[in-house]
């Protein structure tokens, strides 16, 4: 008997879309060469990778930004780290935040590193993208919301609370944000086992998921998406592609960008 025609079709077809995402992941090779480097991550590059709109210039428009990068090392093949910045009008200066899990006291860490900074060597992306108009208010909420994290005392690399649990807890108090992690953003679908159901990470939806580990979430901004041991497949609808675990998504851009009566800049 052949035993992968025993398999259910389901389960191959997973398989499948596995391996195509490890080995895309492997190809594009996400992590900076200093990675397996001399010096380690003491020595990787944290300098501005020169995407953030210059504050000063722009300095009477309120601008919020999301970015994620290749995480540090082996795991950069597989996952993302993400953080928050922003300045409302009159501020020539950032403020940022993300989740950091080494160190003492809070996990959640204020100007931890450069807006745009590296993450240790890798580049990060633009995820979300919102000046103008409107904008001052949705800061108001993200303070708010990062007040509110439940996790603030917790890490855990997986399957969470982590730095993309923080993200996804921001993107559920502020739909407005309209923050779609990633599929290899592991951690954002991290929900106790006493809440599994509620809003989606991008605020637009909703979301089933147990620990991180089992799930599923439906939403505007991040379509379908099933979640498998922390293993994300899904379709988006929104900015058509496949979400796929490890390389993250195949497909349109999905960036979101929103310049609502503010003025151009670099």
């Amino acid at each position: 008997m052949n035993t992968f025609k025993t398999v259910p079709l389901a389960i191959r077809g997973l398989a499948t879309l596995l391996l195509l995402s490890v080995g895309l992941s492997l190809a594009n090779d996400p992590r900076p060469p200093a990675a397996t480097g001399e010096g380690g991550w003491r020595s990787a590059a944290r300098h501005s990778a020169g995407i953030a709109p210059d504050p000063t210039a722009l300095a009477d428009t309120a601008i919020v930004q999301v970015y994620a990068a290749a995480t540090y090392g082996w795991r950069g093949y597989f996952a993302v780290h993400p953080w928050i910045i922003y300045k409302r009008a009159g501020d020539t200066a950032y403020t940022r935040y993300d989740v950091i899990g080494w160190g003492r006291g809070t996990v959640v860490r204020r100007n931890y590193a450069l807006p745009d900074g590296l993450w240790f060597g890798a580049m990060p992306r633009v995820l979300v993208d919102h000046r103008g108009a409107g904008v001052e208010a949705m800061i108001e909420d993200i303070e708010a919301a990062i007040a509110s994290y439940p996790h603030a005392d917790e890490y855990r690399s997986y399957p969470g609370p982590n730095s993309n649990t923080f993200l996804a807890h921001i993107g559920r108090e502020v739909p407005a944000l309209r923050l779609d992690l990633p599929a290899n953003a592991i951690g954002k679908d991290y929900r106790p086992v006493t809440r599994p159901l509620g809003v989606s990470p991008s605020g637009s939806g909703l979301q089933f998921s147990l620990l991180g580990l089992l799930g599923l979430s439906v939403g505007v901004q991040e379509g379908i998406e099933l979640n498998l041991l922390g293993l994300n497949f899904g379709l988006d609808l929104n900015s058509p592609g496949l979400r796929l675990p490890a390389i993250g998504r195949i497909g349109l851009d999905d960036a979101v960008v929103s310049h609502r009566g503010a003025a151009s800049g670099p």
